[in-house]
């Protein structure tokens, strides 16, 4: 699965647009990870265990945006973009989407 930030994908020819694909996980920080990062919090500098999170995350919900667009017929997502925000007071969602496509190399 070929997928880009682009509208187009170099060397390649849209022949059908199947739609928006997305992926979307919501995870919870924990109390662990909530004490770690009031502790780092106070003497500043990366959050690494939040830092993994939201990259395990990101990755989760792209494999998920990809196994959308299969399902779909889609051999490519065009447009591909992240989305996150805040759910309560320790939760956190991401999202990824863009436009599903069917190309042929030229």
């Amino acid at each position: 699965m070929l997928v880009v930030t682009t509208e187009k994908i170099e060397g390649y020819k849209v022949f059908e647009v199947k739609g928006p694909a997305f992926g979307l996980i919501v995870r919870s920080r924990g109390l662990g990870g909530d004490i770690m990062a009031g502790l780092k919090s106070l003497v500043g500098g990366e959050i690494k265990q939040y830092t993994a999170m939201l990259e395990d995350s990101r990755k989760e919900a792209l494999d998920r945006m990809i196994k959308n667009a299969n399902e779909m017929g889609a051999n490519a997502i065009i447009m591909m973009r992240y989305d996150s925000g805040e759910i309560g007071t320790n939760m956190s969602e991401i999202v990824a989407y863009g436009t599903a496509v069917v190309v042929e190399k030229l």
